[in-house]
């Protein structure tokens, strides 16, 4: 399970490290982060390209998922000796398959396509020794602490990881031009928000998300990054009011994709695009930005 990881291996200190996945961890794979103690070492988030290269550079004692999904989630079993920690909220998608499907709200036959997906393509293996945490549970390596920070709203258990040596890992708060991801059973629009407001209070050198960006270093930056991200949500708020002119039904609003581009196909696009669309309209309601003018059909006020 020891693997020499050479440039690929980005030290952000002595005892924090970035395993940058491939294509800078463009999904599938991931940026996973190590974090070495006197007394512990931990793994955050391991990626399948930790399977394929066949391990990490040190023996690990305990592997912690920001949360529950397919790519954080997909080496929990190759550290068979190793305890396994998630938050509380996403405890049941690490304990069991049937618990992480859960978090996606498939229908039944995108669901049984997505099971063979996580567990061909992710090796997901159920843990039912995972052990919650709640927010700001600290881990104690010796010399170097983790401690995490609950940013829920993906998932209700979504967590990003505060390191004492000024390092902040952000896992799916990736600051992509694609947006926040909020296209499942388990995720909340309203929670997503609060949590992008609250994360951007965080000060450290270095920021590192699990896909894509990799490592942002400084907070002007960080912060340039993270305005532009939250700022997709309202985009895409923008653009179904503009869309909703006339009236439109769920499943036209579906059709449309203000989530994906029509060119994408992915097993969860239609999924996604319900569950996120549902939740802006939801929002729209509220605010009195809509109405529903006859059953199932809505138009902007």
């Amino acid at each position: 399970m020891l693997a020499e990881w050479g440039d690929d291996e980005r030290k952000l200190t002595d005892r924090v490290s970035v395993l940058v996945g491939t294509k800078n961890g463009r999904y599938p794979s991931g940026n996973t982060l190590l974090v070495r103690g006197a007394g512990e070492a931990v793994v955050i988030d391991p990626s399948v390209d930790v399977i394929s290269r066949g391990g990490v550079p040190v023996a690990i004692d305990a592997v912690l998922n920001s949360h529950a999904h397919e790519d954080h989630v997909s080496c929990n079993g190759f550290f068979k000796d190793a305890r396994v920690h998630v938050h509380h909220a996403d405890l049941g998608g690490v304990r069991s398959l049937d618990g992480f499907m859960e978090i996606y709200g498939f229908q039944e036959g995108v669901r049984r396509q997505f099971e063979k997906v996580v567990v061909d393509q992710f090796y997901f293996t159920p843990r039912p020794d995972a052990e919650g945490f709640a927010d700001g549970h600290v881990f104690d390596l010796g010399g170097v602490t983790v401690e995490s920070v609950h940013l829920p709203g993906h998932t209700r258990g979504h967590s990003g990881f505060r390191i004492s040596e000024d390092v902040f890992f952000l896992s799916d708060i990736d600051l992509t031009g694609f947006g926040p991801y909020y296209g499942d059973a388990w995720s909340d629009l309203e929670d997503f928000e609060e949590s992008l407001r609250r994360v951007r209070d965080e000060e450290a050198a270095w920021y590192v998300t699990f896909h894509h960006k990799g490592v942002i270093e400084g907070r002007a930056r960080f912060v340039e990054m993270v305005d532009a991200f939250t700022a997709v949500i309202g985009r895409r708020h923008d653009a179904m009011l503009d869309n909703l002119i006339e009236p439109r039904s769920l499943d036209e609003l579906v059709e449309h994709r203000f989530i994906y581009r029509p060119h994408v196909e992915l097993l969860f696009v239609n999924n996604v695009e319900r569950r996120s669309a549902q939740l802006h309209l939801d929002r729209m309601i509220v605010r009195g930005e809509v109405s529903e003018v006859e059953p199932g059909r809505y138009l902007r006020s």
